[in-house]
């Protein structure tokens, strides 16, 4: 150890933020079990390194007694006052102990302690500079495939997109890029782990916020989502500027910006549906593309009772009841979908008090597909 290894600490605080004191400190802790290891000795010892020239010192750490049971640890008082005679019974005499090659011992330890030091460092960096990302949208290349995860480089680290978080439409192979929602950071003793999505309905939100400024401007608000990654989403806009149409603006010209975001999720559809305050108007806006003739709400129920044209009753319900389910995801209701013969079969049926178990139990059936 010398000057220039001083220097070398320095260089790293400047470089990498790591305080030289805190270094070595645990160099000098990293010491004391190297010597004790190398030397066969269980002496309490105390490493010493100066922060001016890099010289180092071991000593041994004795208690001044009466009578000696252990020499590696106890000196008498007679011997510690020819050291010093100030020194009094219970006192800590240190003794120089420091070993002829220790200095090879000291590098090789300084060298390690120092790498590992750094390597810390930079974890931390690396998770401190994604937890603020916990919840957005991330751009990386895919490395590798196994038989459970892709293994995505985002430059410093390495994060994880399970399976299970891929869109059933994805084709993404090791080379291709790949835009992803983050959903979590852990800092784990092997360093950040950062854990990505596909499916996510926040990758669908943050899409829309890059792709159309008015959101990232907060003149128009997405209020909620809904979504089945891979085949069809919804997602309620609102504005509070009159001038500005939220649905509109999502749309893009030409749809241009829904287009973007379309072909980023591989062609999965999505609604882009006006909110309310009024639950009777957003239950039907969010049953878009159809119509609806009216809309009972039943507050106690939180379930909404909706009349369509007749020939638009498969379009409300959609394929295996895909558009009601997310209608209803998307608005918080339960949502009752009736075509508008229905529902004058039902009205004339409960006038003439006529039980009819048939019609009830379609009901109930079509109630427990859309929820």
């Amino acid at each position: 150890m010398n000057t220039d290894f001083i220097e070398a600490l320095n260089e790293i605080e400047r470089e990498k933020g790591i305080n030289k004191d805190v270094l070595i400190e645990a160099i000098e802790a990293a010491l004391i079990s190297s010597y004790k290891r190398n030397f066969n000795t269980a002496a309490n010892v105390r490493v010493d390194i100066n922060r001016m020239t890099g010289v180092i010192k071991v000593y041994a750490r004795k208690t001044v007694v009466d009578e000696v049971l252990d020499s590696r640890l106890e000196i008498s008082l007679d011997a510690a006052h020819e050291m010093n005679p100030n020194y009094h019974l219970d006192d800590i005499v240190e003794i120089e102990v420091t070993p002829r090659d220790f200095g090879r011992i000291a590098a090789q330890t300084a060298k390690q302690v120092v790498t590992q030091r750094i390597r810390e460092a930079e974890r931390g960096l690396i998770y401190e500079a994604y937890v603020d990302k916990e919840e957005d949208i991330i751009t990386g290349i895919v490395q590798r495939i196994d038989q459970r995860n892709l293994y995505v480089d985002l430059g410093k680290v390495e994060a994880v997109l399970p399976l299970g978080e891929m869109m059933p439409n994805d084709k993404i192979g090791q080379g291709d890029r790949i835009k992803a929602f983050i959903t979590k950071v852990e800092n784990t003793t092997k360093g950040p782990q950062i854990f990505l999505s596909r499916t996510h309905p926040g990758l669908l939100k943050r899409l829309f916020e890059l792709e159309v400024p008015e959101i990232y401007d907060g003149i128009v608000e997405i209020r909620s989502v809904a979504r089945e990654a891979g085949y069809r989403s919804k997602i309620a806009v609102y504005s509070d500027n009159p001038d500005v149409d939220p649905v509109g603006s999502c749309v893009g010209p030409k749809g241009s910006r829904v287009q973007t975001i379309v072909n980023e999720l591989n062609g999965e559809k999505i609604d882009i549906v006006r909110w309310s305050d009024h639950i009777e108007e957003y239950v039907a806006n969010a049953l878009s593309p159809s119509q609806v003739v009216e809309v009972i709400v039943m507050e106690k129920e939180k379930m909404a009772r909706v009349i369509v044209p007749d020939h638009q009753l498969s379009l409300a319900i959609g394929i295996r009841g895909q558009n009601a389910r997310l209608a209803a995801k998307l608005t918080g209701w339960k949502i009752d979908i009736k075509s508008n013969t229905q529902a004058i079969e039902e009205a004339w049926k409960t006038e003439s008090s006529e039980p009819v178990e048939h019609e009830a139990g379609a009901d109930n059936a079509l109630q427990e597909e859309i929820e």
